[in-house]
């Protein structure tokens, strides 16, 4: 059974740091092409696309709103995808989840909260 699994949000204060982590069991990164990506839902808000990146290559994608800031990147060997936030903004509170897209199958993780705030 494929799980995804979050972790690293927290309380930081405005133009701090922040490593999210993905960590995903029940498949193996490397034995498959997919899609990776991070995602964001603040409250009253609809969910919105961080950053995304394909496994087959390619260039990292992100949401204007982050470039610059964030960064996106994956460890096949540990199985585990990471989101680096530096400069970060009140506005950046959410709670933040990461997906998988593996050929038909969706996969979403329960999330992780990150609160910027003084």
């Amino acid at each position: 059974q494929v799980q995804l699994v979050e972790s690293g949000g927290g309380l930081v204060q405005p133009g701090g740091s922040l490593r999210l982590s993905c960590a995903a069991s029940g498949f193996t990164f490397s034995s498959y092409t997919m899609i990776m990506s991070w995602y964001r839902q603040a409250p009253g808000k609809d969910r919105e696309l961080v950053a995304g990146i394909s496994s087959a290559g390619g260039s990292t994608r992100y949401a204007d709103f982050v470039k610059g800031r964030f960064t996106m990147s994956r460890d096949n060997a540990k199985n585990t995808v990471y989101l680096q936030m530096n400069s970060l903004k009140p506005e950046d509170t959410a709670a933040y989840y990461c997906k998988i897209d593996r050929g038909l199958r969706t996969y979403w993780g329960q999330g992780t909260q990150v609160t910027v705030s003084s």
